[in-house]
């Protein structure tokens, strides 16, 4: 099952992303892949990435510390939520 989270980060986007990794890791997650969509006007993104537990998309904006939620979730909830997602930011890639 895919997962889909929420977090937040006092850090800039590149920062975020490699913090997310570095959390997925450190709950048991090994990530094959991974990519960062960003709006670099808004202070929000969202990471996708295919790990041994499955898919999963987390969406940041900022905040006062680190923090993230995960969730399981079925396929369509996460395809609409990374959809969503990507269509609200017009997101670039890095």
């Amino acid at each position: 099952m895919p997962y889909i989270g929420f977090a937040r980060s006092p850090h800039g986007p590149i920062r975020t992303y490699e913090e997310i990794l570095r959390e997925l890791e450190r709950r048991g997650f090994e990530v094959g892949f991974s990519k960062h969509h960003w709006a670099g006007d808004l202070p929000f993104g969202l990471v996708v990435a295919e790990t041994s537990k499955g898919l999963v998309a987390i969406r940041w904006s900022l905040g006062k510390e680190f923090t993230l939620r995960l969730e399981e979730v079925d396929r369509e909830t996460y395809d609409e939520f990374v959809e969503d997602t990507l269509e609200y930011t017009n997101a670039d890639s890095g």
